[in-house]
C-alpha cells in the first residue's frame, strides 16, 4: 500500500499542470539544500576542535548540551512557519477500499522523512563520531545521538499540533511567536534557566541511558495524539460543514462611479474582506506604510539615498505586490464559473489594475509624513509610486497569466505558501530589483534628483500606454484561458 501511495505522488507531481514551473522551483530548491547540508556538515566536524580551542578546560559536550534549549526553540519556531504536513489528496481514496489508518500512518510517516528532520543529523553523526574518536563511551555517545533524533522528531510531530490547533485563527503565528518569545526572555533574564534544565536532562541520559525511554515515550504519545486529530478529519463530507454567521454588507455603491468595472470591483473587495487568505493583504498595507520607519531614523541609511526608491516601491506597492502576484489565482475557486459569464476580459482585468493602482496612491498619500526625514524621501517615493502605477500594476498582470496554482480562500494567511510558484519567485526581479537596479545606476552617474525623474518618465510612459499594453496583457490571458481553467481543476 506505501508502495502505491507514493506511485500516486509520483504521478501527481510530473503529471501537474505547473510540472514545469514546479520542477524549477525543486532545483533551486536542491541546490539550497545542498548548502544547508554542507554548512550543517561542517558545523559537525569543526564543533569539537573549535570548542576545545575557545574552551579549552570544559568538556565540548556538556557545552553543547547547554546550548541544545536555543536549537529546540528555534527549530520549532521555523517548522511552524515552514513545514507543513505532507498530506496526499486523500479524498479520492476514501471511496476506496483502503483503511483510513493506513492512510494517515503513510502521512504521518512521510513527515518524518522531512529534510527538516534530516538536516540535523549531518551535524549530530559527525560530532558523535568525533567524540567516540575522542575516547568518549561508544554506549552512552549513540544513545546521546539517538536522543537528539528522538528529539527531532518531536518537534516534527509537536509543530503539526500547534498547526493543527492554530490554523484556524487569525494571526495565527502570534501565539508561537508569544510563547517563544516568552521562553527566550525567561531564560535571558534568569528568571527559569531552561538551557541548564534541557543541558542537565541531556547529560542525564548520557550518563544514564535508560532514560532515553522518556522522550521516546512523548514521542509515542504525540504520534497518537497526531493519529487521532489527522483521522478525525479523515472523512468524506469533512470540510463541507460550514459555520452559519451574519455577514455584514458594507454599501459598497461608491464603486459604481467606476463604470463598467464596478461589478468586478465590488467582487473584488468583498472576496479581500471576507476570506482569510485575502484580508491577509490588508494587514499587511500597515506593515508597508511603517516599513520605512525600520531604516529612515537610523543614520547609516541616510547617507544610501539610493536606497530610498527600494523603500518607495515596497511601501507604496505592498498591496500591488501581495494582492496582485496571485491574479488570478484569487478567483480559482469559480474561475471555471466566470468564464463562461458573458463578460469582458478587459474590464476583468481593468478591476485588478484600477484596485491596485488606487492602494498606490492611497500608501502614497499616507506616507507623506516620510518627508520628516529629509525632503529626498518624498521625492523618492513619489518617483516610485509613479513607476509602480505605470510598470509594476502591467507587469504584475501579465505575471498573472502564468499563474498555475489553485488557492484556498478559506486557509490560514499567515505564511501560507499555497498558490506560490515560479511565477512568485521570478516577478520580484522587476518589481524591485529592476527600479532600484536602474535608479542606484543614474543617482551615481547623473544624480540623486535626475535619477528620480527618469523613473518617474517610465512610470508616465507606462500610464500613456495603458490602453495598448492592457490590450496584449488581456491577448495573454485569453491565449491562457484553458491553461488555466485545467490547473485550476487540479487540486495539487
Amino acid at each position: 500500500m506505501i508502495i502505491r501511495f507514493l506511485s500516486l505522488e509520483w504521478k501527481s507531481f510530473f503529471r501537474s499542470a505547473s510540472f514545469g514551473k514546479s520542477l524549477v522551483i525543486k532545483i533551486f530548491m536542491g541546490f539550497l539544500s545542498l548548502y544547508f547540508i554542507a554548512m550543517f556538515l561542517g558545523m559537525g566536524l569543526l564543533l569539537y576542535p573549535g570548542l576545545k580551542d575557545v574552551f579549552p578546560d570544559k568538556n565540548p559536550l556538556l557545552i553543547v548540551n547547554s546550548f541544545l534549549f536555543y536549537w529546540i526553540l528555534g527549530d520549532l519556531v521555523l517548522r511552524f512557519f515552514f513545514q507543513k504536513l505532507p498530506v496526499m489528496i486523500v479524498k479520492p481514496l476514501l471511496t476506496l477500499p483502503i483503511k483510513r489508518s493506513k492512510i494517515v500512518n503513510y502521512v504521518l510517516g512521510n513527515s518524518a522523512l522531512s529534510f527538516f528532520n534530516v538536516l540535523p543529523l549531518f551535524a549530530i553523526i559527525p560530532f558523535g563520531i568525533t567524540l567516540i574518536v575522542k575516547d568518549y563511551p561508544i554506549d552512552s555517545v549513540i544513545i546521546w545521538m539517538l536522543t537528539l533524533v528522538v528529539v527531532v522528531l518531536i518537534i516534527n510531530f509537536l509543530n503539526f499540533i500547534i498547526e493543527s490547533f492554530s490554523e484556524e485563527t487569525e494571526l495565527s503565528f502570534l501565539p508561537v511567536i508569544i510563547f517563544a518569545g516568552g521562553l527566550f526572555a525567561l531564560n535571558y533574564f534568569n528568571v527559569i534557566s531552561f538551557n541548564d534544565i534541557v543541558g542537565r536532562g541531556f547529560s542525564a541520559i548520557y550518563e544514564t541511558p535508560i532514560l532515553i525511554v522518556i522522550p521516546i515515550l512523548i514521542l509515542i504519545g504525540l504520534y497518537l495524539f497526531n493519529f487521532k486529530l489527522l483521522r478525525q478529519k479523515l472523512f468524506l463530507d469533512s470540510g463541507l460543514k460550514t459555520k452559519i454567521k451574519e455577514v455584514n454588507a458594507s454599501n459598497l455603491d461608491w464603486t459604481k462611479n467606476f463604470g463598467d468595472i464596478a461589478p468586478f470591483m465590488q467582487l473584488d473587495l468583498k472576496l479581500i474582506w471576507r476570506n482569510k487568505r485575502t484580508k491577509s493583504s490588508v494587514w499587511m498595507l500597515a506593515i508597508g506604510l511603517l516599513y520605512g520607519l525600520f531604516f529612515y531614523p537610523q543614520p547609516t541609511y541616510q547617507g544610501m539615498p539610493w536606497f530610498f526608491v527600494f523603500i518607495g516601491v515596497f511601501s507604496t506597492g505592498i498591496f500591488l505586490i501581495n494582492f496582485g502576484q496571485f491574479i488570478p489565482a484569487w478567483d480559482s475557486g469559480y474561475y471555471k464559473l466566470l468564464m463562461s459569464q458573458n463578460i469582458k476580459y478587459e474590464h476583468y482585468l481593468k478591476s485588478k489594475f484600477t484596485l491596485m493602482a488606487v492602494s498606490v496612491i492611497i500608501l502614497f498619500v499616507l506616507g507623506i509624513p516620510y518627508v520628516f526625514f529629509g525632503w529626498k524621501i518624498l521625492l523618492a517615493h513619489f518617483a516610485a509610486a509613479i513607476y509602480n502605477i505605470g510598470v509594476n500594476t502591467h507587469v504584475i498582470l501579465y505575471g498573472g497569466s502564468f499563474n498555475r496554482k489553485k488557492i484556498d480562500l478559506g486557509q490560514k494567511a499567515a505564511f501560507n505558501y499555497q498558490g506560490t510558484g515560479a511565477v512568485q519567485w521570478l516577478i520580484g526581479i522587476p518589481l524591485l530589483l529592476l527600479p532600484m537596479g536602474l535608479f542606484a545606476l543614474f543617482y551615481f552617474l547623473i544624480g540623486f534628483e535626475m535619477a528620480c525623474l527618469i523613473l518617474a518618465i517610465l512610470g508616465i510612459i507606462g500610464i500613456v500606454f495603458h490602453q495598448k499594453l492592457m490590450r496584449i496583457i488581456t491577448a495573454k490571458y485569453l491565449e491562457s484561458k484553458y491553461k488555466m481553467i485545467d490547473a485550476f481543476d487540479q487540486n495539487n
